[in-house]
């Protein structure tokens, strides 16, 4: 007996649907799967067979071949394992079909026919909705993830019999439902990482705010203990709360890469992701011989530390160059081509030298020019040109850190970068654009128009800086998003950019300037 049953492979952060055709054949103890399975999908017959025993069913006497297509997309992983093993028992006349062409079947056996959780269950059951199936068959771990599509009924179940009994019509089971504004109501308070621990630091902390409101890349540069690290950990807390398309989207990267708790249905807070300095070029942009989502993808619509910045090795810094630019990855391969979503902010630290002290009143630097000059060449001036803030820091003196007062809270900050993120999304409605970060080169001859003196400052300011063609464009971008936070803005009336906020963005550029190491 001929029989389909439906599942789902993943390419990229989307899924293919994969038809599964068993059929028995004279060949007793025959056991062929084709349809370029890799060994994880040929070692199934084991957990099939074991979990076919264990549930008190019969594995057939006959020969068993199935058929995987499309026959050209590879099939890794043991996701399959259900839906093959239900196209077995139906193949023998175990399991009805009659509801088989209704579900996608998804999940792993263990032994005793329990299932396993599988990568990418939003991303299938996107895919499922689409392709206009009544529902999806998958672990209970998976099923709150999935549940979050509407319009597709999720089962969640624990083993090979409940979904047998279930296709058999012995027991219905209710689907899974998800409240997804439930989940959004309380994504304010997830974190206690606030800007009031913060003390002193206040040309930073205007700094990270301007970064916030307009998406802009940034650096802090100064000796060890200053609060770098304690203030970036702090930036997705004022950052605008996740719209539910980004968190969906963000949900779907992070659960091809299987980053997902247990029963975690969506990610309603913006990640923060800090590689260590030895990471490697693919898992910081991605790849592999299976590709997967590197750091950056997994920062998506979120933030990318990266502390101790040149320490990094040189060609994973690079590799990030074109996605900082493109937001996006593309991995490609002899027989495939992926590619990821990377529209992070990129956060970085670093000492402004070997011993950490160089520009710090309170220790002396022991490192000379060319030493200084050395340590700065770690990061090429393409990378640089792609931040748009450059920051110094400077250790926050006594009198500033036994301050028992709070200083602002992150809440508060917030207000005004939303605030400003409301401009920016009336300006650029109907465009891809969300952010001042983002802005085309026609968009800043429309959007960041300066009078005579604006001119002036920035002429001379590119003359003796030295700035190029980029730098001189996140100059304007970074103007334009402190014009945005100016007390006056207001999304019918933003207030055109001015001498104030001109020369704010020029001195966010503390690298360009030629005699900063010495």
């Amino acid at each position: 007996m001929l029989v389909k049953t439906y599942t789902a492979a993943l390419l990229g952060i989307d899924a293919v649907i994969i038809d599964v055709e068993a059929n028995l054949t004279h060949f007793a103890g025959e056991f062929d799967i084709v349809g370029l399975p890799d060994n994880a999908v040929k070692e199934s017959e084991q957990r099939i067979r074991s979990a076919i025993a264990v549930n008190a069913y019969q594995f057939p006497q006959k020969g068993v071949v199935i058929n995987m297509a499309p026959a050209d997309l590879k099939k890794e992983g043991a996701s399959f394992d259900l839906s093959l093993a239900i196209a077995i028992l139906a193949a023998s006349e175990q399991v009805a079909t009659a509801r088989l062409s209704q579900y996608l079947l998804l999940g792993e056996l263990s032994l005793d026919g329990s299932l396993r959780p599988v990568r990418g269950a939003l991303n299938i059951a996107v895919r499922a909705k689409q392709e206009g199936f009544k529902g999806v068959i998958l672990p209970g771990d998976n099923a709150a993830e999935a549940a979050v599509v509407e319009g597709i009924e999720i089962y969640g179940m624990n083993s090979l019999q409940d979904v047998v009994r279930m296709l058999n019509g012995l027991q219905q089971p209710e689907p899974m439902h998800i409240d997804i504004l439930s989940l959004f109501e309380h994504q304010e308070s997830v974190t206690d990482l606030d800007f009031s621990d913060v003390r002193g630091q206040h040309n930073v902390r205007r700094a990270l705010e301007v970064a916030a409101a307009g998406s802009h890349n940034l650096l802090m540069v100064g000796p060890p203990g200053a609060g770098k690290s304690m203030m970036a950990k702090r930036l997705p807390g004022i950052l605008p709360p996740l719209t539910l398309a980004e968190a969906l989207e963000t949900t779907k990267i992070h659960s091809v890469a299987g980053a997902l708790a247990a029963r975690q249905s969506l990610i309603t807070i913006r990640p923060f992701r800090s590689p260590h300095h030895t990471v490697s070029d693919v898992a910081l942009v991605g790849g592999g011989v299976n590709p997967m989502p590197g750091e950056i993808s997994l920062a998506h619509n979120g933030v990318l530390f990266l502390d101790e910045l040149p320490e990094y090795k040189r060609s994973a810094l690079e590799v990030m160059r074109q996605p900082l630019e493109d937001h996006k990855i593309c991995i490609s391969r002899v027989k495939m081509s992926v590619e990821y979503p990377a529209a992070f902010m990129l956060v970085a630290a670093m000492n402004p030298c070997p011993c950490g002290h160089y520009n710090d009143p309170t220790h002396e630097c022991t490192c000379t020019p060319a030493i200084r000059q050395r340590y700065l060449s770690r990061i090429s001036g393409p990378l640089l040109d792609r931040i748009d803030i450059q920051v110094e820091i400077t250790p926050v003196p006594f009198n500033e850190l036994n301050k028992q007062e709070p200083g602002e809270h992150s809440a508060d900050i917030r207000k005004r970068v939303v605030k400003a993120r409301q401009i920016q999304e009336l300006r650029f409605q109907g465009t891809d654009i969300h952010s001042n970060a983002q802005m085309t080169p026609r968009m800043l001859r429309k959007y960041c128009v300066l009078n005579e003196q604006c001119t002036s400052l920035i002429r001379n300011a590119i003359e003796h800086l030295g700035l190029s063609a980029r730098a001189y464009d996140r100059i304007l971008k970074v103007a334009r998003t402190i014009a945005d936070l100016d007390p006056l803005s207001t999304p019918e009336k933003p207030v055109d950019i001015s001498l104030k906020h001109l020369s704010e963005a020029i001195a966010y550029r503390s690298l360009d300037r030629s005699n900063w190491a010495g």
